[in-house]
């Protein structure tokens, strides 16, 4: 028994797998030190988030080559059957080699990294991981007002790259430009309304317009724009109700919501202050021209 044992070790196959086996071991036991390693002394999130996906790509590609060289000889008669069963294997994942498609486009094609702000499969999402095969996101919206988590964790298959728009919040200019309307009654000074809600502009959101110029200038030239004004900016209808100022300014991407909530305070504050001469309009609804209403009590004789 002793001797089968032995010549069933011994067998080139059997030798190959245990070889294998102990070095798959190997690999896994140095990528799980690296992680904890990473975990331990790497402090900022960023580093420590490339870091492990660094280790894990590593650790697989190692796993690889080591396969690969302990059977390079049984290979080569291998390359038929392989690329029969490819075949069949192709069109049975078609999804999933789709999947992997778009994660070398994603990778090579700036589409979105971790950490930028996307709107992908009819979602608007910060990206927290992308895998081989899946992007994880962290939800915006939906049931929460404005740009605040919900709490869900949203899973898209990295095919949606190529099936529908990939709307990027952060990636070459991290400044969207947002909006705000204040209506205001006819006979107010629009004048004095219209430098009020300048000033304020200026007051919170001119910082953002100077951070911004240096990514729109890098933008610039990369793309074929034309010229925008980063400058917050005032315009004014006037329509049937009321007269209608709109605000426009460039605004940091995570602080779109609590930005929008200083400058309503802010130009409520100077509305406040304005003794009378900003009176904010709201919708009303005048009834005119109806006839009157006459009403005649019929008599009945009375019952015999």
């Amino acid at each position: 028994m002793e001797e089968g044992l032995k010549r069933w070790l011994f067998e080139p196959m059997v030798a190959r797998l245990i070889g294998v086996l102990a070095g798959l071991i190997v690999v896994y036991a140095v990528h799980r030190a690296l992680q904890r390693s990473v975990g331990k002394y790497v402090t900022r999130p960023e580093t420590r988030y490339r870091a492990r996906k660094l280790s894990t790509f590593v650790a697989y590609l190692l796993a690889v080559i080591l396969v690969a060289t302990i059977f390079s000889d049984k290979l080569g008669g291998l390359t038929v059957a392989f690329g029969v069963a490819g075949a069949g294997v192709a069109f049975a994942l078609q999804e999933v080699i789709v999947s992997v498609a778009g994660w070398i486009a994603i990778s090579f094609g700036s589409f979105y990294a971790p950490g930028d702000r996307v709107q992908l499969g009819g979602t608007k999402d910060d990206v927290i991981d992308v895998t081989v095969l899946r992007t994880t996101l962290m939800e915006i919206g939906e049931w929460v007002k404005s740009d605040l988590y919900t709490g869900r964790i949203v899973r898209v298959a990295n095919s949606a790259v190529f099936k529908s728009p990939v709307f990027n919040y952060s990636a070459d200019f991290p400044f969207p430009w947002d909006e705000i309307t204040l209506p205001v009654k006819y006979g107010s000074d629009w004048q004095y309304a219209r430098q009020m809600l300048e000033n304020v502009a200026n007051e919170i959101c001119g910082e953002f317009a100077v951070h911004s110029h240096e990514a729109w200038e890098l933008a610039v030239r990369k793309y074929l724009l034309e010229p925008a004004q980063i400058e917050p900016m005032v315009t004014l209808v006037a329509n049937d109700n009321w007269l209608e100022f709109t605000t426009r300014y460039i605004v940091d991407y995570r602080k779109r919501r609590f930005v929008k909530d200083r400058l309503f305070t802010r130009i409520l504050e100077e509305v406040d202050k304005s003794d009378n001469r900003i009176r904010l309009a709201s919708a009303t609804f005048e009834i005119v021209g109806v006839p009157p209403l006459v009403m005649e009590r019929q008599q009945h004789p009375p019952k015999s």
